[in-house]
């Protein structure tokens, strides 16, 4: 059997030289990590972003809507509303109609 003797210095270089490679390769996935998070949680503000972009033009089309509804009854005539002048106005016109025929037969049977 061989008997492989070390002195403590080397030794003691040894552990050193393990323990400072532990701690490089713990700090290098410790870097890592925290690049890995950069990146996350850049594209989550890239998405915020977008999202109150978009939510940003929901509140444009909600506000041009409201907009619309407020001025639509200056412009346009509700279909009810349009058949009941109507029908108004032709009473009307068979009421006058029914005057110039009763107006013209007396003046034809003077």
């Amino acid at each position: 059997m061989t008997t492989i003797e070390i002195p403590v210095w080397q030794l003691a270089l040894g552990g050193v030289s393990l323990l400072g490679s532990f701690g490089a390769l713990f700090r290098l996935l410790l870097l890592q990590t925290e690049r890995r998070l950069d990146q996350r949680f850049a594209a989550m503000d890239e998405r915020y972003k977008a999202v109150a972009l978009d939510s940003e033009r929901l509140r444009q089309v909600e506000l041009g809507v409201e907009r619309l509804r407020g001025e639509m009854p200056l412009h346009y005539v509700r279909r009810e509303d349009y058949v009941r002048n109507q029908t108004v106005i032709e009473a009307k016109l068979d009421a006058v109609a029914l005057r110039l025929e009763n107006a013209q037969l007396k003046g034809a049977r003077q």
